[in-house]
């Protein structure tokens, strides 16, 4: 039986001069090298979600779920080995390369991975410094920005048996991977420069900069203490995956733990904008987990939330919690962002990026859309490569003509697709610009195109809810309307009080819609409509629903409201939209048409 293809992030290592080290010592090197596997390697590997593909004696090959998760345990196995080997004779000391690639693998029904990835990881290893960790082009793309470590570019390398020479990068650790010893350094000589008046100022602390603290463990539990963890490594994981955050590592975060806290003394210590602390509470079948958002440089509260769930599967409600929490925090963080710009006496291109997104999670009417958009013009103007720019832009213009805003949708719809095409040029592992891309193609009969598009963007971070949500939308343009409820309950799942969920309730009762379900259809719009009643399609749709129910009152009223929102909505602009020709998708489509027209949708 042949493998399963897929997309992998592969980290592979081995020790440097292992052969010299083991025939001056056999017998010790052995015994160290399982010391480091039991107490270091093997703890970093399931602590970032890794699995342990093969040992090759000295060496291991090692799958992540992402590239984040990769460089972050490698960092900690080359810093924590490098911790352990302070005193050690040079001649007497184990160092690893390690080398990262993302890439096409092939899965075989034992688990081995083979194919191009992982040649290609075990090349970019041997290009490692001893000590050190290499990185392929895509892998760096994945991490730029999201990691706290310096990169260096090497330059394009040939290696044995690769076809093409490959640019390769260097990771050296900052500050948070540091052995204690080291950091310990640093942040006295920090202390001192802040001791001489040195107080660093808001304006020159990275944006979304943040550390997640320890999480306490209400009720001190030792048997829970593993689960309480792994939420606040695994939340630090999640939250680096967010465009342009700078989150501190959990090797440092971690340095706080059982500490009183001070947040303005922490926020100066890091040098970060905002805290995220919490707490786990078990109560006999049940558990409850508290989270606040606090701004470090005045210690209010920006943003709190307690999930309280019956106790299932630990590792499951891990992910979900986890996946919950970096969701709303990308959405927090992201008005904060907004609020300072406001504020800010010369706003740059970041500042506009920031008030264009605060403008899209406002809600989908024509104000804010155009709101967005010279924002985010407005950004572009300033930086032509501002990538979340672009992607903003891409967002906003499939917006505006996925919920017929748009005069000219076809050409609006190219437009997303130019900005999320040049995005994808300057980052290619991008999941957003992938996701909106995806997102373009759907609407203009590509859909399985975009369908696969979207479910990378989804292996590249596994967040992002709204890649779920398109792909339910490309399933009811394919005229498989009954399959699309499913792929939204499972964005709903990873992020329920999104501030887009509105356009999610709209996409599952159009699907409702689409399929005669008329009753089901206007249970969803009045979710939608209760979440933002900024959604002018919602209004339209909901109209049609209830005209088909005979409920031709209600059904006027909706239209009123949506005309009030979007005055130069029409059913011909709905018909000229065309986003599918998909000869199911166009019968079902009919009964919406005369129902908008039938509650009074002009012509």
């Amino acid at each position: 039986m042949s493998g399963t293809r897929k997309l992998a992030a592969i980290l592979a290592a081995d020790v440097v001069g292992y052969s010299r080290l083991a025939g001056a010592d056999e017998e010790r090197t052995l015994a160290r090298l399982r010391a480091l596997r039991g107490d270091l390697i093997d703890p970093a590997v399931a602590a970032h979600h890794g699995r342990i593909v093969k040992r090759t004696g000295d060496g291991a090959l090692v799958e992540f779920r992402s590239v984040v998760d990769a460089l972050l345990c490698a960092l900690e196995v080359q810093t924590g080995v490098a911790e352990r080997s302070e005193g050690v004779a040079p001649e007497r000391q184990l160092r690893f390369r390690i080398g990262i690639h993302l890439g096409d693998v092939i899965e075989e029904a034992d688990g081995d991975l083979m194919g191009d990835g992982v040649n290609i990881a075990a090349r970019v290893e041997g290009a490692a410094e001893p000590g050190g960790i290499c990185l392929s082009a895509l892998a760096y793309e994945s991490v730029r920005d999201k990691v706290d470590a310096a990169f260096t570019d090497l330059g394009e390398h040939e290696l044995k048996n690769i076809a093409r020479p490959l640019r390769l990068y260097a990771v050296a650790p900052t500050a948070a991977f540091l052995p204690t010893s080291s950091r310990q350094r640093g942040e006295e000589k920090q202390r001192e420069a802040l001791r001489s008046g040195g107080r660093p100022g808001e304006e020159g602390l990275p944006r979304l900069s943040i550390v997640v603290l320890p999480f306490a463990n209400i009720g001190g539990d030792a048997a829970q203490e593993y689960f309480v963890d792994g939420v606040t490594e695994s939340l630090t994981t999640d939250l680096s995956r967010i465009t342009g955050s700078f989150v501190i590592a959990r090797n440092t975060a971690f340095t706080y733990k059982g500490k009183s806290i001070d947040v303005s003394r922490i926020g100066r210590e890091l040098n970060v904008r905002y805290v995220l602390e919490g707490s786990v509470q078990r109560g006999g079948n049940r558990l409850r987990v508290n989270v606040q958002l606090i701004d470090a440089a005045t210690g209010s509260h920006l943003w709190a939330e307690r999930f309280d769930k019956p106790v299932a599967d630990l590792f499951d409600m891990q992910d979900e919690i986890v996946a919950r929490l970096a969701s709303q925090l990308n959405t927090e963080l992201v008005a904060a962002e907004a609020r300072r710009a406001q504020r800010a006496p010369d706003p740059d291109s970041v500042d506009m990026y920031f008030q264009g997104m605060a403008a899209i999670n406002n809600g989908w009417s024509p104000e804010n859309m155009a709101t967005a958009r010279r924002f985010f013009d407005r950004a572009l103007a300033l930086d032509p490569n501002n990538i979340d720019a672009l992607e903003g832009l891409a967002w906003v213009s499939n917006l505006a003509a996925a919920t017929w805003l748009a005069d000219n949708p076809a050409e609006i719809f190219a437009a997303a697709e130019r900005a999320a095409t040049k995005a994808l040029s300057l980052a290619p592992s991008r999941a957003r610009a992938q996701f909106l891309l995806g997102a373009a193609h759907i609407f203009t009969h590509r859909v399985t195109q975009g369908i696969a598009e979207c479910q990378y963007a989804l292996s590249l971070d596994r967040n992002w809810a709204a890649a779920h949500v398109m792909i339910g939308v490309g399933e009811y343009l394919s005229g498989r309307a009954e399959e699309t409820e499913r792929h939204i309950a499972e964005a709903l799942r990873l992020s329920p009080r999104d501030p887009i969920a509105h356009g999610w309730f709209h996409q599952a009762g159009f699907a409702k819609l689409l399929l005669g379900r008329d009753d089901e259809a206007v249970a969803w719009y009045r979710k939608s409509i209760d979440a933002n009643r900024n959604l002018p399609a919602a209004r339209f749709m909901i109209a049609a629903a209830l005209a088909n129910l005979g409920r031709l009152d209600e059904a006027k009223a909706a239209v009123q409201a949506g005309l009030s929102l979007a005055p130069n909505f029409t059913v011909r602009r709905f018909v000229d939209a065309g986003q599918s020709d998909n000869a199911t998708y166009l019968s079902q489509l009919e009964r919406i048409i005369d129902g908008m027209r039938n509650a009074g949708v002009p012509d």
